[in-house]
């Protein structure tokens, strides 16, 4: 397989004329495996941003929990001490404090406003606590807590985690399906597109037969310069989407809104494998409707 595809992008200056160099197959060609090639950026983008995105919300909330301790004013102060106490003796917790006033209202500042009186509303305590990497048993942890303050309750947030990561990695899967719809579409539009250069092209290619040219000689011609289109149009949509991925504002400036969508590292190497896979697309659907056609050929 390597060396047809090395012979074909090799050329032959024999064979080069068979196809016209211009015209509209040249110009859709180019174009759809631009479009193409520019939508699979970003579909990679997503791809890559909510596999990080799943891994960030896994790590961030695997060792942390919440305890939300609801009770009188009056008890609430000494329940805060008590669970504090607990948690301080509970093998598998690293730290447990509780958050001070300030803390609990920036926490709510987004659904109340900066000046919430924290101090004076019957608002729970939380107390925040961080886990060693082997954990804790939360189901004992439950029992002491019900034992020694009553109104404290434990949340290691893993109703929260586990509905967040199966969303970003259904995400992940969809960029993922995504990237093989749009190859899928990409050689269905370069076959259309040679399809048309090889009817125009019927009548040459039968006399090309009559005067002893083999198939492959006259198919080469087709899908080398079909290839050639294909990752040149690739190459400047992969540009273009590299270009427009760069240019969004980053999740600071965008409040958050698009979760850091865009590449990292050495993820910005991974979009340079499209109009590889674009060309190699290219080169197997044109060489299938080549071959089909000439087969068509008396």
């Amino acid at each position: 397989m390597l060396r047809d595809i090395a012979q074909t992008l090799a050329g032959d200056a024999q064979a080069d004329w068979v196809v016209p160099p211009s015209g509209f197959t040249a110009r859709l060609t180019t174009f759809a495996a631009a479009a193409m090639a520019f939508l699979a950026v970003f579909a990679l983008a997503l791809s890559l941003a909510t596999h990080r995105l799943a891994d960030r919300w896994s790590n961030a909330l695997a060792q942390s929990s919440t305890i939300r301790i609801s009770a009188p004013l009056a008890q609430r102060e000494a329940q805060t001490r008590a669970v504090v106490e607990l948690l301080q003796t509970t093998p598998g917790i690293a730290s447990a404090r509780a958050l001070d006033p300030a803390e609990q209202r920036a926490l709510l500042e987004p659904w109340f406003g900066p000046d919430l009186p924290v101090e004076t509303l019957p608002i729970p305590q939380l107390v925040e606590v961080i886990e060693t990497p082997e954990g804790y048993d939360a189901q004992g942890l439950r029992l002491r807590l019900a034992a020694e303050a009553p109104g404290a309750i434990l949340d290691d947030h893993t109703r929260w985690r586990r509905p967040l990561v199966r969303a970003a990695e259904r995400l992940h899967m969809l960029g993922l399906g995504a990237l093989v719809l749009i190859l899928m579409a990409m050689a269905a539009m370069i076959t259309l597109a040679a399809m048309s250069a090889l009817a125009a092209n019927r009548d040459v290619m039968r006399v090309l037969r009559l005067i002893g040219a083999r198939d492959t000689f006259i198919a080469r011609a087709f899908v080398r310069r079909f290839t050639l289109r294909a990752a040149s149009g690739a190459l400047a949509g992969t540009a273009a989407g590299m270009l427009a991925i760069w240019a969004l504002p980053s999740v600071e400036q965008a409040g958050g809104f698009l979760t850091g969508l865009g590449f990292t590292g050495a993820g910005w190497l991974a979009p340079l494998l499209v109009p590889p896979v674009a060309g190699l697309t290219a080169f197997w659907a044109t060489r299938l409707a080549a071959l089909r056609a000439l087969r068509s050929i008396s």
